[in-house]
């Protein structure tokens, strides 16, 4: 990925490290006899995939929680989570979590409610989030026991759903109004998460991303990853980045050791910031309404623009990276105009690279502003496929055409990444390139033909470009001398293939620095 023409025959790599790129018998000559070659065979030697954004750590942890995300309907929901009560043996004195339901894809396009969860168990707590984990149903007994009653008020930033005409609690919790049940849900939840996140680091592995992201984390977050580092359990690089609203700046200083340098793979790269909700979800906070709701809605800001550019500021003047999750372009205005008001007396000409996560709605306007900004836009370019049809019924044909607008993003010569927000759908590389190449929904619809870039400048999203994102492009991100041997081995090359089959391009060898990490069968 150093550039489109290069197409080298052969790598040596040396203690972890690509010694030389070239013709096969100069490396073999400079090798000499003590030497393992592998020979390809016809497959595709690429640098790692690496992650610009995601949750290892909540990844870790849904894992084990009761799939719901092939439910078509209610029924489906309910047959499900009785049956994880039955296999995991259940009882009142713990809960019941799911995962992955989403009302777009119901048959009722809507979300449940506590009766429909009172049908799987009246004395069970339980509580299932939605994919994209900004929202949650519970039933009667977790209303109760966490004392949501018709008196309660929405807590800012969030939204407790009614009964219809009433103010009687629901059982539909939104953004902030899950903070109201979550930690009491949590421990009655018992799973080894150690043992959960080791799982979850094998299925990145197996689609070749040696470099992974812990987003948002908490102090419990870091905690567990710096004892699995201390362990050597860290096959793959890790980068968190604490978020501030959850006491992110008193974890982050009081882990100055792991900032920006790894220790055990482990390393500290800023601070995070969430200030909106999901486009799929109509909690994206909107400059302009969405379709077909009432008394123009446009959503809602989670954070007061005052605490934003507070936050904001501290990143600045502290010198760290600052990720801000920005699905709605309202959002987007939120954060720029922080970034450009914390730098404007800002003499150190520090390279903080901060980061737009999402991006699903970013206007023109606001990737120039970008630009000026050195902002990277990691756009979660899968929301074509797996929510085009509903953005396009939710903002229209204009607004929801332009989702994920990665070809105005380059044109403008950002370094956009991509990334898949795992747990809210896999950490599938090759998946994101095909959805930037070919913008198909899954009805078949062709979700802004203007946005479609080519092959190559995809692959580059996956690759290089993330590296910059982390600081890492003179040590990851492309097969160049001196870089890590961070390696994957596809079964074809997506440069060559059908564009229509680049979704199904499987990995067949992951390596980390020298050492595969992981081999198909």
């Amino acid at each position: 990925m150093e550039n489109r023409e290069d197409k080298p025959e052969a790598v040596l790599v040396q203690n972890g490290v690509i010694k030389k790129v070239g013709h096969l018998d100069e490396l073999r000559n400079i090798a000499g006899k003590r030497v393992k070659e592998y020979d390809l065979r016809g497959k595709c030697l690429m640098p790692a995939f690496i992650d610009a954004h995601s949750h290892i750590t909540m990844a870790g942890q849904v894992s084990v929680l009761a799939d719901l995300t092939e439910c078509m309907n209610y029924n489906d929901i309910v047959q499900k989570l009785k049956s994880y009560i039955k296999d995991h043996h259940v009882t009142a004195k713990q809960a019941v979590l799911g995962f992955g339901y989403d009302h777009n894809t119901l048959c009722e396009e809507k979300h449940p409610t506590r009766q429909i969860l009172d049908m799987v168990s009246q004395d069970i707590p339980i509580m299932i989030l939605h994919i994209s984990g900004h929202m949650a149903c519970v039933n009667s007994k977790v209303l109760q026991m966490c004392g949501i009653t018709r008196d309660m008020d929405d807590p800012e930033g969030g939204v407790i759903g009614r009964e219809d005409g009433g103010r009687e609690p629901n059982g539909y919790l939104e953004e902030a109004a899950m903070a109201l049940v979550q930690s009491r849900i949590g421990k009655l939840v018992k799973i080894s998460i150690r043992k959960m996140i080791r799982g979850m680091q094998e299925v990145y592995i197996q689609n070749g991303i040696t470099t992974i992201q812990d987003g948002a984390s908490t102090s419990q977050n870091i905690a567990l990853l710096k004892s699995m580092a201390a362990m050597h359990l860290l096959k793959t690089d890790v980068v968190a980045y604490p978020l501030m609203t959850a006491n992110g700046c008193e974890v982050l200083h009081k882990n100055r050791k792991y900032v920006g340098a790894y220790h055990n793979r482990l390393k500290i790269g800023g601070y995070k910031l969430v200030l909106d909700g999901s486009p799929q979800g109509r909690s994206a906070w909107m400059t302009e309404p969405y379709e077909g709701e009432p008394k123009g809605y446009c959503a809602y800001p989670w954070l007061k623009d005052e605490q934003v550019n507070e936050y904001v500021k501290k990143a600045v003047d502290e010198g760290h990276q600052i990720l801000a999750h920005c699905n709605g372009d309202a959002a987007g205005d939120q954060f720029i105009t922080a970034y450009e008001k914390a730098v404007a007396n800002d003499q150190t000409g520090r390279d903080m690279r901060p980061v737009m996560i999402h991006c699903q709605t970013a206007r023109t306007d606001q990737l120039d502003r970008m630009k000026e900004l050195g902002m990277i836009p990691s756009i979660f370019v899968g929301h074509v496929f797996y929510w085009g049809d509903i953005h396009i019924k939710n903002f229209g044909q204009k607004r929801g055409m332009r989702i994920s607008p990665v070809k105005d993003a380059l044109s403008r010569g950002l370094n956009v990444t991509f990334h898949q927000d795992t747990p809210v759908t896999k950490p599938n590389m090759m998946h994101s390139v095909w959805c930037a190449v070919k913008r198909i929904s899954k009805n078949g619809t062709i979700v802004g033909e203007d946005q479609k870039i080519d092959v190559y400048d995809a692959l580059k999203c996956i690759t290089i470009n993330a590296a910059y994102q982390y600081f890492e492009e003179e040590k990851k991100g492309s097969i160049r001398e001196g870089k890590m041997a961070d390696l994957v081995v596809l079964e074809k090359n997506p440069l060559e293939v059908d564009q229509m089959k680049i979704r199904e391009i499987r990995v067949i060898e992951t390596i980390k620095e020298g050492k595969t990490i992981y081999k198909a069968q």
